[in-house]
């Protein structure tokens, strides 16, 4: 039995009630996900909890870049881009239909932050932390080669460039990956029930009291280890169990914009300063081009971070400044979200010169808590906090995960990855969809895009009024039910499919038909189908408007 079905949800909530577990996490991000499948792959018993939808917190909200991180040489932090680096590649190589190949470049401008010089040496000295080869070494450019790999910069200010290896990835999507891979080794997965209560029997952490989000019913799950992985929410749980003390989270907020690729059609992924020293990504993708990211402190509610008219701003300024002819203003701006970066508080530092180390803090009742950290690292960092755990448990199970294959990426290299690509691609074109559509798929669903498209000829088949587009999201849907724990309209919309962030529009149209679906498939009443239109239409105009 599928117990990522959604319709399976009260038997998984039922197991999780009845046993003893020697893992539970609290947290449905990278981090959790990343330790449940270390975990269950070497033979833990693992059950995991987020209060709100897997990933929907800072894990759907990254700048979407498996990345070493550039700017961290400048700050020193050697060890860290050398773990990030060389991470890459390992992540790229387990799920290469979710993290693809991108090079990056970054123009050299009078006045800017770098030059050539230190560029150069920087580059160089990234490849070789990371064990970068080959062709994706880095190349340093002229002025006239750089234009040639992007003819939107301005030529007037522009000296050359730098050109070197990135990935690009769904941070969602990975997760939700990692969490069906997770399942697959036998760990329980379940969204939408929040940790409401620590459970203590002689002041030893013995399991967490849970409230299922959807029914209210409140139940309790058993474990001998308990693991805090809930990124912004990390210090809540510490002050909990009366453990936050010393190190504590500083929280800030990245904002990314999205337009439409004819706004800004660029030809090619940028790593650009701008004039107040801080660097910014410019990545087209699909119909779109998302621009970000901003680096500023947060107090405000963890659940809801916005994207303020300064941080819009602030973004379409640096890029206006970069591409002269472009002149993008806040009307063209289809889509935004903001997402909170959990790092740990070092006194005297502005939020762009935080560490983006982890660190592991446990406490005397047993609670384990896992901060900081990147998206591209969260596999050593789940290893390290499972090595934590079987060693307090006398075990010697070794870490299986550098070579488990994230479901979905079942192809070998990037080169069959295009190929599928390609494949899928005459399909679709026969049925009218555009270019982007097929690598949109692959890049959402890997191999398993085969059984999106029979499902698809299925819709065709039942509902020859539909679209293609209708037909084509109902697919996706009902996969989506059988193996992804969808339960609300966001769910589906924003972390099983990207629509709210890179295809707003078509989110408009498939609304109210995709929310009565649901409503057939899940048996919402009336009142649960009225909250769920309530909700989305709120989350939105969240991410089409901004605040004060």
């Amino acid at each position: 039995m599928n117990l990522l079905s959604s319709k399976n949800r009260q038997v998984l909530l039922n197991k999780l009630s009845e046993e003893t577990y020697d893992l539970l996490l609290i947290g449905g991000g990278i981090t959790g996900a990343g330790i449940a499948l270390d975990a269950a792959s070497r033979g833990l018993k693992v059950a995991l909890i987020d209060k709100q939808d897997f990933a929907q917190g800072t894990s759907s909200r990254s700048t979407k870049l498996i990345h070493g991180g550039l700017r961290y040489l400048k700050q020193g932090e050697i060890k860290l881009v050398k773990e990030v680096g060389s991470e890459r590649a390992i992540v790229h190589k387990n799920a290469p239909h979710l993290v693809i190949p991108e090079k990056m470049l970054l123009p050299l401008v009078q006045g800017g932050n770098y030059g050539k010089l230190m560029t150069s040496f920087g580059l160089w000295t990234y490849d070789l932390l990371a064990g970068v080869k080959g062709d994706d070494r880095r190349k340093m450019l002229s002025k006239k080669q750089t234009l040639e790999k992007e003819p939107l910069l301005n030529p007037n200010t522009l000296k050359g460039g730098g050109y070197y290896a990135e990935y690009r990835t769904d941070d969602a999507r990975l997760t939700i990956g990692v969490i069906k891979t997770a399942a697959k080794y036998g760990a329980l997965c379940a969204n939408h029930c929040k940790a409401t209560k620590l459970v203590y029997k002689r002041e030893q952490l013995q399991g967490v009291e849970v409230t299922d989000q959807l029914t209210e019913h409140v139940f309790t799950i058993k474990a001998r280890h308990v693991v805090n992985a809930t990124g912004p929410w990390v210090d809540t749980i510490r002050k909990e169990d009366n453990s936050l003390k010393g190190k504590r989270l500083h929280l800030t907020k990245g904002v990314h914009l999205v337009v439409s690729h004819e706004k800004l059609p660029l030809k090619q992924s940028l790593y650009f300063d701008v004039p107040d020293g801080r660097m910014i990504f410019a990545i087209p993708r699909g119909k779109i081009t998302y621009i970000g990211t901003t680096d500023t402190n947060y107090k405000g509610k963890m659940e809801e971070p916005r994207t303020t008219l300064a941080d819009a701003e602030y973004l379409l300024n640096s890029i206006n400044d970069t591409f002269p002819e472009v002149n993008l203003t806040l009307n063209d701006i289809e889509s935004s979200w903001a997402g909170l970066r959990p790092l740990i508080h070092q006194e005297g530092k502005s939020p762009s010169e935080l560490s983006r180390k982890d660190e592991i803090f446990e406490s005397a009742s047993g609670l384990i808590s896992i901060a900081g950290g990147k998206l591209t690292g969260y596999r050593k960092m789940s290893q390290r906090v499972v090595d934590l755990v079987v060693r307090k448990m006398k075990r010697n199970d070794k870490c299986q995960t550098k070579d488990i294959t994230i479901i979905g990426g079942e192809f070998g290299s990037a080169k069959a990855v295009k190929d599928y690509i390609a494949q899928v691609s005459q399909q679709l074109t026969t049925e009218g969809f555009e270019d982007y559509m097929a690598g949109y798929l692959v890049g959402t669903y890997g191999s398993q895009t085969k059984d999106v498209l029979e499902k698809y000829a299925a819709q065709k088949q039942e509902n020859p009024p539909y679209s293609p587009q209708l037909c084509l999201a109902m697919a996706e849907l009902h996969f989506c039910l059988e193996n992804e724990a969808v339960h609300t309209l966001g769910d589906f919309f924003n972390r099983r499919t990207g629509r709210l962030y890179f295809d707003i529009h078509s989110v408009k149209e498939l609304v109210e038909a995709i929310a009565q679906e649901l409503q057939i498939e899940l048996g919402w009443t009336e009142g649960i189908l009225q909250q769920n239109r309530i909700g989305l239409q709120k989350l939105m105009e969240q991410l089409e408007t901004f605040a004060r």
